[in-house]
């Protein structure tokens, strides 16, 4: 992990990026399959496959301080910026061991101890709760970032407006994270914006208030994390928020763990984005200074499939929370209070 106190932003290894996103890939393939085959998570869930160099990215140019915040599809990003996953997969089981006590399921995952806030179900939700924490930070004078995820149906939400407005008024160090991958559920972004994009755009709205924005390919993994270190070190100098627009695609549906390919999306374009699978392009990118990386992929892979493994079976092995301290975190009072 980066020292928190240090003024850098940390510059990851390409095979480190790689390895993160395989991970996060099989910990995800792993869980869908569970989900689907025994019945057991009654949580809905919102995977990331196919977005993972958006997480992996953004996280890996974080120091261990900053914070994240992220919308309904919260696992990759909570994986990212070191959550611990035992406690993931407990809170997906609904156990007294998980992330949130077993109370928030997938879309309300927290580990404060690496700098995840938070997630929430509420589309935009986190947008404006994110804005406000970089506000309180900077107000401290404390030199940490604040990033938010989330979807491109989100920025269609009026407190996302609200909160880019408010953000470049008081310079808030700030990054809007917008995983854009063209669907809110079931509805492409021509259904739901204005055809001119190149005026009406996710980026050109930021533009629009002053701030500084980007459109990257968000299934490359290393433009993701090079333009995150830009924003970072735009937000820490104090010149106020920053938004990235990622172009990226999720492979299964919108929540649960089948895909809807010929459903909601025609076959041909869900063919086409998986042929931009950030994991392949990251692989081959690597494979001319690094000749064994499929070796070492499978190798991931296997590790991860293990690692995904104990942490199910532990979980299952875990208590559920019990009646008696059913409203542990409401009210005013703590989730440890007898």
């Amino acid at each position: 992990m980066p020292n928190p106190n240090t003024s850098e932003d940390p510059v990851a290894d390409p095979a480190a990026l790689l390895r993160g996103m395989v991970r996060i890939r099989r910990i995800e393939e792993e869980l869908a399959d569970l989900y689907r085959d025994e019945q057991e998570m009654r949580t809905p869930v919102h995977f990331s496959v196919g977005q993972e160099a958006a997480a992996v990215g953004v996280c890996a140019a974080l120091r261990e301080d900053d914070l994240v915040y992220t919308g309904h599809r919260s696992h990759a990003a909570y994986l990212a910026k070191g959550g611990d996953l035992t406690g993931m997969v407990a809170e997906l089981y609904g156990k007294e061991t998980g992330c949130s006590g077993g109370r928030g399921g997938s879309v309300h995952l927290t580990d404060r101890a690496v700098g995840f806030a938070g997630s929430a179900a509420i589309l935009g939700e986190m947008i404006s709760v994110a804005t406000g924490a970089a506000w309180a930070l900077a107000k401290q004078g404390s030199s940490q970032v604040v990033a938010t995820f989330f979807g491109d149906g989100a920025s269609e939400e009026g407190v996302f407006h609200e909160s880019l407005n408010f953000a470049a008024v008081q310079r808030i160090p700030v990054v809007f994270v917008c995983e854009n991958n063209s669907y809110s559920i079931s509805s492409p972004l021509s259904a739901r914006q204005p055809a001119n994009s190149a005026t009406t755009g996710i980026t050109e709205r930021a533009r629009a208030y002053g701030i500084a924005a980007e459109r990257v390919d968000g299934n490359d993994v290393s433009l993701v994390h090079e333009a995150m270190l830009r924003a970072t070190a735009h937000c820490r100098a104090g010149q106020g928020p920053y938004l990235l627009e990622l172009d990226t695609y999720r492979w299964r549906e919108h929540v649960g763990p089948g895909f809807d390919t010929g459903i909601d999306r025609p076959e041909s374009e869900v063919e086409g984005w998986l042929e931009r699978c950030p994991v392949r392009r990251s692989t081959a990118a690597l494979r001319a200074d690094v000749p064994d990386i499929e070796e070492q992929v499978a190798s991931w892979d296997q590790e991860f499939r293990d690692e995904t493994r104990l942490a199910v079976t532990a979980a299952k092995a875990a208590p559920f929370p019990g009646a008696d301290r059913l409203t542990d975190g409401a009210y005013g009072r703590p989730v440890d209070a007898s």
